[in-house]
This record gives C-alpha cells, structure tokens and sequence, in this order.
C-alpha cells in the first residue's frame, strides 16, 4: 500500500504540470485585458510600462516557467520561512531565511512572488487571509451533508419503495435539480426578507468572544450551509442508497442471517462496509466538488472566500490569481482521486495493490 501512494504521488506530479500548462493556455486565450480598468487619462506609454511591469511583454513560455519558478520554489521557501520564524509549531528550530523579497532597500539578487495584478500583493497571501472563512462554511457543509446522507441512504434502502424512500428520491432529486445560484437567493427572500430569521450578508469581520456572538456566527453560517450541504446530502445519500440495494442482495447477508445475527450488525457491520467502497469515491471527489459550488454560493452570501476572490479575478483579468485558485481546485481533485484509491484498501481487504 504505502509502494502504492508514493509511486501515484510521483506520477501526479506530470500530470499536474500539464493541468498547469492547460489551464495557462486557456486563460492565454480567454477575452480581456488587465490595463482596461486604468483610467482612459493615463498616458499609452506609461500602460505600456505598467504592462511591462507585469510581465505581459514577454512570450508564453517565459510567463509560464515564470509561474512555476514563483509557484513551486519562491511560496515554499516563503512557507517554510513563516514556519521557522513565525509559526508556534516549529518555531523553535533555527530562523532561516531562505527568501529574500524585493524592494529599493536589496542591493542585488531577489525573488519575486506571484503578485495579483488586482490588488499588487502577494496571491498566496490573499488565499491564506480568505480560505479559513470558505472552510469554515464548505468544512461545515460536507459534515452536515455526509451525518446526514449516509443515514438516510441505508434506511431508503433497508425500507425499500416505502415512503421516506420515495420522499428521500423526491427530496434528492430537487437536490441534484436546483443549482445553488437558485437555491441561494431563495432562501435569502425566504428566510431573511420574509421571516427576518437569518443575514442575508455573511459578515467576514465578525468574531465570536461569547455566546451571544457564537449564536450571530451560527445564524449567518446556517443559510450558505444549507444551500452547499443539499447537493452533496442527495449525492451521497443516493449512491449509498443504490451500494446498500446492490450488497443486501449477496450471498455473505443470507449466510450472516442465518447464523442468527442481529439484523443490526448484519447491515451496520457487514453490509455497511462494503457498501461504503462505492461511495468512498463519491464522498472524495465531492471535496472538490463542494469547492466548487462554493464560488457561486459565495458570490451570493457575500462571503469573503476564495470563491468571491476568483469570481472577482476573472472580472477584472488577474490572471495570476485565477491561475493559481485553479490550480488549487485541479490538484483537490487529483488528491481526491488518490485518496479514494488508498481507501479501497482500506475498507475491502480483498483489493491490494501491492
């Protein structure tokens, strides 16, 4: 098994350098031009400096290994820098000084980081400022989603065609149906308009020091949860639904049954288990998945995510952000895939890769 990772774990490497280079091209391709929103006053010469100053006037492939250079070599050393230097958890190793940032003050040699042509500060820093308040909603809605849906999938299959299987498909069908750009402002006219139950604008800047701040923070999280934790409860809680029909029906449940085993560690021990192989795959590449729903979900609640940050890097051209939030989103799901592989082991100890 571990022979296994690692060696997926080299041969994801190529292929995440090819993502790299694809998602590049594309954004090549893609309409608009970070000098549009400089005011029409700004002399031709002076946007053309500037453009030059973002690297804009050099050919593809220099931009490009410009990125890797930046992505892979520059941000690691600037994370490992924080860690010794700054982190709690490592600081008390030997302070390195690995970077060395640029500005009038270095006389010689230095690194660059990758810059968001939007805001002129470091990208990797935007991401790290946003990502806990999109994990804080996406985290919270995959564990909702997953208490939820595997419950409810082993009783719809348990209780085959009776009714809370047939609400349970009802239900899951809106859930695969609706897209959250729907659900969202609907539950906004719903539940904030209407009821004046819940914000309808996630406050990023909030901090819970008390109970009364802790119940603020749980109101404005509930709605962006509901919405996120929908589709993936109906995605799950189906496929466990399909996995426990499909096992229920094998040789080893009559022989557990007949052995006088309690109904309950016939379906909790035996047939729970194998069920959850199949949906192993649907829970991992639904990380990603959620991450993605997030953007528009985001966008809608006003949550200060990495979502927002994209939807507004790609109005305004900043590629070096959109590149590297993408990038982010491919190697989820590359991860994902390896984690699901490693948890087939794991769970039937017939499957060996060794």
């Amino acid at each position: 098994m571990l022979t296994y990772t690692i060696r997926r774990l080299i041969l994801s490497v190529p292929v995440l350098l090819f993502i790299a280079l694809i998602i590049f091209l594309l954004l090549q391709l893609a309409p608009g031009d970070p000098m549009a929103q400089v005011p029409l006053t700004v002399p031709p010469e002076v946007k053309q400096k500037m453009r030059e100053a973002l690297g804009l006037g050099a050919p593809w492939y220099i931009q490009f290994w410009k990125w890797l250079v930046q992505m892979f070599w520059i941000e690691p050393m600037v994370f490992i820098d924080w860690l010794t230097n700054h982190s709690s958890l490592l600081g008390w190793l030997p302070n390195t000084d690995f970077y060395t940032p640029c500005g009038p003050a270095v006389d010689g040699p230095c690194d660059l980081r990758v810059i968001s042509w939007q805001t002129r500060s470091p990208v990797m820093d935007i991401i790290i400022q946003r990502m806990p308040q999109t994990l804080w909603v996406v985290g919270l809605a995959y564990v909702v989603a997953f208490f939820i849906a595997i419950p409810i999938g082993i009783y719809s299959a348990y209780k085959q065609y009776s009714a809370f299987d047939q609400a349970g498909t009802f239900i899951t069908m809106i859930g695969f149906s609706v897209p959250p750009f729907f659900t969202g402002p609907l539950l906004i006219v719903i539940f904030s308009v209407y009821l004046g139950w819940f914000p309808s604008i996630y406050d990023t800047t909030h901090v819970v020091n008390d109970w009364e701040s802790f119940v603020v923070q749980l109101k404005q999280m509930i709605m962006p949860v509901m919405v996120l934790a929908l589709q993936v409860t109906a995605q799950i809680s189906r496929f466990m639904r399909a996995s426990m029909l499909d096992n229920l029906k094998q040789d080893y449940v009559r022989t557990a049954r007949a052995k006088g085993l309690p109904e309950r560690v016939v379906l909790l021990v035996h047939v729970l288990r194998n069920s959850m192989i199949a949906v192993v795959t649907v829970v991992a590449l639904a990380i990603p998945g959620i991450f993605g729903g997030s953007i528009i979900t985001e966008r809608v609640f006003k949550v200060n995510g990495i979502g927002d940050a994209l939807i507004g890097a790609l109005f305004a051209s900043d590629m070096p952000m959109v590149m590297t939030l993408t990038f982010i989103f491919a190697f989820l799901i590359v991860m994902a895939n390896i984690i699901a592989d490693v948890l087939y082991g794991v769970l039937d100890p017939r499957i060996r890769y060794d």
